[in-house]
C-alpha cells in the first residue's frame, strides 16, 4: 500500500481524549495496509501558554531561548500520541525535529527548512513502525533548536511527505475542508470539493487561516497531494469514505479552468497601512525607505507610490499588525534619511480579495468587484493583483460587509 502523511492541528490534539480519537484513526489507516507518519501540532493554546510565560520572564523575549521553550509543545503531543498508539496495540516511536533531522536556518522563531534526513524514518517504518515526527521545529547547523513560526505544523507535514515522497499528505484540521469563505462570515459559504494550489497559495497567504501559505508552497513545489479534511469526524468511519472527503488541493491540468471564475474570497483583518510622505522622486527611494524595514525582518505586503508632483512624491505601504509599531519606530529612526516629509499610519484597515484561475480566461471580474463595493459605499485604498487575484484594502469596520456582498455577487453559493 501507500505511504501517507497525517498532520494533527491543535484543536485535534487538544484533550487526551483527542488525543486517543486521533491514535484510532491512525491505526485504521496503518490497518489497511499504509505506512503512517504522523506529524501533529502542540496542544490546543499550548504555544500561546508557553509564549505568555516567556514574556512574564522578559517583554521581547530571546528568538533562541524563545524556540527553546515553544518547541516543547510538540514533543509532548508526539509523546502522548506514541504512547496512546502503543495503549491500542501498535508499535509506534516518536521523534523531535532535531532527531529526524530537520535542518533549518538559523532565523529563529522564522526559521526556514533546507534539508530533511529521511533514511531513520524509512528504517522505522520498514520495521512496521507508525513514526511521529515534531512539527513546527527543526535544527539549525550549529544544533540549536528551531521553530518555523505561527503554523509550522503544516509545512513541517508537507515538507517529510515531500522528502519521503509520500503518496498524499492528509491535514486533519477542525473544518472539514476549504470553503468559498469564512463561514462564520457568510454563512451561505460552500466546501470546494477541490482547488489548485495556486488559488489555495494565494488564499493562504491573503488571510485563509486552513492552511498556512508556506506549506502549499511547498506542496506545489514539489507536487505533493495534499487534502484538507477534518479530525471531529468518527474516526472509525470508513477509510475509502474519509479518503475522499474534505478539499483536495490539485494541480491545474487536472481542473475546469471554464467552470468557475472566481473560487474563494479572501480577507485578511491583520493589516495596517504605512504612508511615507513627501519623499524626493530620485532612484532608490524605494529601497532607502524598505531597506531598513527589511533588516528589521518585517515583511511588507502591498506597495504603492504615488506620481510625481514638484519632485516629490508619496509611498503607501501594508505590513501586518503585530508589525505597525516595529515599522512605524524604524521609519521615524529613518526619516533624515530618506527625507519624508511625514509619516502616517493606520492599523484599522483590512485586505479583502477574490481568487480564482478562471481569472486567466474571463474578463470583468475587476469591474464587477469595484462595482459591487462602490454599491455598498465602501471606499477602496489600495489595489493590488495578480494574475488569479485581485486585492483591496479598505477601511476594517466595512470587511465584512464587503465580503458577504461580493460572495453574493459572483454567485458563490451556487455549486
Amino acid at each position: 500500500m501507500a505511504l501517507i502523511v497525517h498532520k494533527y492541528g491543535g484543536t485535534s490534539m487538544g484533550s487526551t481524549d483527542r488525543i486517543k480519537n486521533v491514535a484510532r484513526r491512525v491505526a485504521k489507516w496503518h490497518d489497511a495496509g499504509h505506512q503512517i507518519v504522523v506529524v501533529p501540532s502542540a496542544m490546543s493554546g499550548e504555544t500561546n501558554r508557553l509564549i505568555g510565560l516567556a514574556r512574564q520572564i522578559q517583554e521581547q523575549p530571546d528568538p533562541r531561548e524563545l524556540d527553546m521553550i515553544t518547541s516543547t509543545g510538540e514533543q509532548v503531543s508526539v509523546g502522548l500520541l506514541s504512547m496512546a498508539l502503543m495503549a491500542i496495540g501498535k508499535q509506534a516511536v516518536s521523534y523531535a525535529g532535531w532527531q529526524v533531522a530537520i535542518k533549518t536556518d538559523s532565523a529563529f522563531t522564522k526559521a526556514r527548512i533546507q534539508s530533511i534526513d529521511d533514511q531513520k524514518v524509512r528504517r522505522e517504518l520498514d520495521a512496521g513502525k507508525i513514526v511521529i515526527i515534531t512539527g513546527f521545529q527543526g535544527v539549525d547547523e550549529h544544533g540549536n533548536i528551531s521553530t518555523l513560526g505561527r503554523g509550522g505544523s503544516d509545512t513541517s507535514a508537507v515538507a517529510i511527505a515531500a522528502a519521503l515522497k509520500a503518496a498524499e499528505c492528509l491535514i486533519f484540521t477542525d473544518v472539514d475542508g476549504v470553503y468559498t469563505t469564512d463561514p462564520r462570515v457568510v454563512s451561505e459559504a460552500r466546501r470546494l470539493k477541490t482547488v489548485t494550489f495556486e488559488e489555495m497559495l494565494e488564499m493562504a497567504s491573503l488571510g485563509s487561516k486552513v492552511l498556512q501559505s508556506r506549506s502549499v508552497e511547498f506542496a506545489g513545489n514539489y507536487r505533493v497531494p495534499t487534502r484538507v479534511l477534518s479530525s471531529l469526524t468518527d474516526p472509525m468511519i470508513a477509510l475509502e469514505e474519509e479518503a475522499n472527503s474534505g478539499t483536495l488541493i490539485s494541480f491545474e491540468e487536472d481542473t475546469d479552468m471554464e467552470h468557475a471564475v472566481i473560487s474563494g474570497i479572501a480577507f485578511n483583518r491583520d493589516e495596517a497601512k504605512i504612508t511615507v510622505l513627501g519623499v524626493p522622486d530620485r532612484p532608490g527611494v524605494a529601497y532607502h525607505i524598505l531597506g531598513p524595514v527589511a533588516n528589521a525582518n518585517i515583511e511588507v505586503d502591498m506597495i504603492i507610490q504615488n506620481q510625481s508632483v514638484d519632485g516629490k512624491t508619496d509611498f503607501t505601504f501594508t505590513v501586518s499588525r503585530g508589525e505597525y509599531a516595529n515599522a512605524m519606530a524604524v521609519l521615524n529612526a529613518t526619516k533624515a534619511e530618506t527625507g519624508a516629509t511625514s509619516i502616517l499610519g493606520n492599523a484599522k484597515v483590512s485586505k479583502l480579495s477574490v481568487v480564482g484561475v478562471g481569472m486567466r480566461s474571463h474578463v470583468g471580474v475587476a469591474s464587477q468587484m469595484f462595482r459591487t463595493l462602490a454599491e455598498e459605499g465602501i471606499n477602496i485604498m489600495m489595489i493590488s493583483t495578480s494574475e488569479i487575484k485581485i486585492s483591496v484594502l479598505i477601511d476594517e469596520k466595512y470587511m465584512e460587509l464587503a465580503v458577504r456582498a461580493l460572495h453574493k455577487a459572483f454567485e458563490l453559493e451556487n455549486p
